[in-house]
């Protein structure tokens, strides 16, 4: 099933420079093991060593952040879209 992961601009170094990529997964967690393999250098701005997602990024499936729904084992249907959102801050 074809989802699309959209990629921030500040992560798009890690992507080739593609501003989206299309995986066939069936979960979130899917998605983050198959960046894994396909963008390592993407998947480690995402993921820790520990291979949870890093507290400043914030992932999307659709419009509902994925801790709101049932976190990584979030189902994904055909078409779904996953938003990379890191954090901003500043002063």
């Amino acid at each position: 099933m074809s989802i699309t992961v959209l990629v921030p601009g500040p992560l798009r170094a890690f992507s080739g420079s593609a501003p989206e990529i299309a995986l066939s997964a069936s979960s979130v967690r899917a998605v983050l093991q198959e960046l894994e393999r396909s963008h390592p250098s993407l998947y480690r701005s995402i993921c820790d060593e520990t291979g949870k997602v890093r507290r400043h990024v914030n992932l999307f499936v659709n419009k509902h952040h994925v801790r709101d729904l049932e976190g990584l084992d979030t189902a994904l249907a055909p078409g779904d879209v996953i938003s990379i959102i890191p954090a901003v801050s500043g002063g």
